[in-house]
Protein backbone atom coordinates (compact mmCIF):
# COMPACT_ATOMS: atom_id res chain seq x y z
CA UNK A 1 0.00 0.00 0.00
CA UNK A 2 1.21 2.91 -1.25
CA UNK A 3 1.50 6.35 0.87
CA UNK A 4 -1.58 8.23 -1.38
CA UNK A 5 -3.80 4.64 -0.72
CA UNK A 6 -3.07 5.33 3.16
CA UNK A 7 -4.08 8.81 3.10
CA UNK A 8 -7.75 8.63 3.04
CA UNK A 9 -7.96 5.82 5.37
CA UNK A 10 -5.58 8.14 8.02
CA UNK A 11 -8.00 10.83 7.36
CA UNK A 12 -11.17 8.53 8.15
CA UNK A 13 -9.20 7.18 11.34
CA UNK A 14 -8.54 10.46 12.62
CA UNK A 15 -11.76 12.16 12.18
CA UNK A 16 -13.08 9.20 13.98
CA UNK A 17 -10.94 9.76 16.88
CA UNK A 18 -11.64 13.30 16.89
CA UNK A 19 -15.60 12.61 17.03
CA UNK A 20 -14.63 9.94 19.57
CA UNK A 21 -12.80 12.54 21.73
CA UNK A 22 -15.17 15.17 21.05
CA UNK A 23 -18.66 13.68 20.94
CA UNK A 24 -18.77 10.12 21.68
CA UNK A 25 -16.80 10.23 24.94
CA UNK A 26 -18.57 12.88 26.90
CA UNK A 27 -21.66 11.91 26.14
CA UNK A 28 -21.06 8.48 27.66
CA UNK A 29 -19.22 10.41 30.44
CA UNK A 30 -22.42 12.25 31.31
CA UNK A 31 -24.51 9.39 31.39
CA UNK A 32 -22.84 7.75 33.72
CA UNK A 33 -23.02 10.58 36.16
CA UNK A 34 -26.86 10.94 35.67
CA UNK A 35 -27.20 7.19 35.93
CA UNK A 36 -25.10 7.56 39.35
CA UNK A 37 -27.08 10.92 40.53
CA UNK A 38 -30.58 8.50 39.74
CA UNK A 39 -28.82 5.62 42.31
CA UNK A 40 -28.18 7.86 44.78
CA UNK A 41 -31.30 9.74 45.25
CA UNK A 42 -32.57 9.83 48.17
CA UNK A 43 -35.27 10.90 51.12
CA UNK A 44 -35.61 14.52 51.78
CA UNK A 45 -33.84 15.38 48.14
CA UNK A 46 -34.64 18.55 46.57
CA UNK A 47 -35.00 17.88 43.05
CA UNK A 48 -35.86 18.92 39.34
CA UNK A 49 -37.86 16.70 37.44
CA UNK A 50 -37.89 17.27 33.50
CA UNK A 51 -41.04 18.74 33.09
CA UNK A 52 -39.33 21.65 35.32
CA UNK A 53 -41.15 21.11 38.76
CA UNK A 54 -39.35 21.29 41.77
CA UNK A 55 -40.04 18.92 44.59
CA UNK A 56 -38.66 16.96 47.59
CA UNK A 57 -38.31 12.96 47.59
CA UNK A 58 -40.55 11.75 50.01
CA UNK A 59 -40.46 7.71 48.97
CA UNK A 60 -38.11 5.82 47.21
CA UNK A 61 -39.64 2.24 46.30
CA UNK A 62 -37.77 0.40 43.21
CA UNK A 63 -37.83 2.67 40.43
CA UNK A 64 -40.91 5.03 41.72
CA UNK A 65 -40.40 7.72 43.86
CA UNK A 66 -43.23 10.29 45.57
CA UNK A 67 -42.54 13.57 45.22
CA UNK A 68 -44.23 16.51 47.43
CA UNK A 69 -44.73 19.91 44.93
CA UNK A 70 -46.12 22.08 47.14
CA UNK A 71 -47.90 21.10 50.93
CA UNK A 72 -49.88 18.03 51.04
CA UNK A 73 -49.76 17.69 46.77
CA UNK A 74 -48.19 14.88 46.24
CA UNK A 75 -47.25 12.73 43.00
CA UNK A 76 -45.36 9.47 42.07
CA UNK A 77 -43.40 9.40 39.13
CA UNK A 78 -40.07 7.38 37.79
CA UNK A 79 -36.94 7.93 38.64
CA UNK A 80 -36.19 8.78 35.46
CA UNK A 81 -38.02 11.91 35.70
CA UNK A 82 -35.72 13.50 37.83
CA UNK A 83 -33.39 16.12 35.74
CA UNK A 84 -31.64 17.38 38.33
CA UNK A 85 -30.96 17.13 42.07
CA UNK A 86 -31.12 20.85 43.01
CA UNK A 87 -29.69 20.54 46.88
CA UNK A 88 -29.25 17.41 49.70
CA UNK A 89 -32.00 17.14 51.90
CA UNK A 90 -31.83 14.48 54.48
CA UNK A 91 -35.21 14.37 56.40
CA UNK A 92 -37.10 17.11 55.65
CA UNK A 93 -34.01 19.23 56.14
CA UNK A 94 -35.36 22.46 54.42
CA UNK A 95 -38.72 22.46 57.14
CA UNK A 96 -41.03 20.97 54.69
CA UNK A 97 -41.18 24.26 53.34
CA UNK A 98 -40.71 24.32 49.14
CA UNK A 99 -39.34 27.31 47.75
Amino acid sequence: MTAQQAAPILLWVAIFVVFYFMLIRPQQMQQRRYREMLGRLKKGDRVLTRGGLYAVVLEIKDNQLTLELAQNVRVRAERSAVQSVVNKGGSGSNGGRHG
